[in-house]
């Protein structure tokens, strides 16, 4: 036996279920009782497990391996602290050596050069003059 109190519409009732056989509920509201029928939940389909197909393998029983290209050797230059960039010394495609300034980086009222680590092409230029920078952000993409 389970009692609530509801109150709805500013009405108090207080409800007591004594029990339920399958769908029907034997309870009392007020004092008065009454048999309610509750509607049957339909259980929710489980939709049936889809295995992937098995790798495919060579003769010797191993799994064939696809091959990779090798990936392109880039590297992001990244801003050593927080700052404004006030200057952008090479543009998409410019071919640069190791030292060579890249970009002018204002921070805490000093002019910092930030440089090459090697030797390469610039790919990608991924910021503008006046745009402040966060530690880490890549500045530019060098291939």
């Amino acid at each position: 036996m389970k009692k609530y109190k509801y109150k709805i519409n500013g009405n108090l009732y207080n409800v007591v279920i004594n029990n339920i056989e399958d769908n029907i509920a034997s309870i009392e509201v007020n004092g008065t009782p009454y048999e309610v029928e509750m509607e049957e939940q339909k259980q929710a389909a489980i939709p049936p497990v889809q295995r992937a197909e098995p790798a495919p393998k060579t003769e010797a029983g191993k799994p064939v391996v696809a091959k990779q290209e090798k990936a392109k050797n880039k590297t992001g230059i990244k801003a050593p602290l927080p700052g404004t960039i006030l200057d952008i010394r090479v543009k998409v495609g410019d071919e640069v050596k190791r030292g060579q300034t890249l970009i002018i980086l204002e921070a805490m009222k000093m002019e910092n050069n930030i440089v090459a680590d090697k030797e390469g092409t610039v790919v990608e230029i991924r910021v503008n003059r006046n745009e402040t920078v966060l530690e880490g952000t890549d500045l530019v993409i060098i291939e």
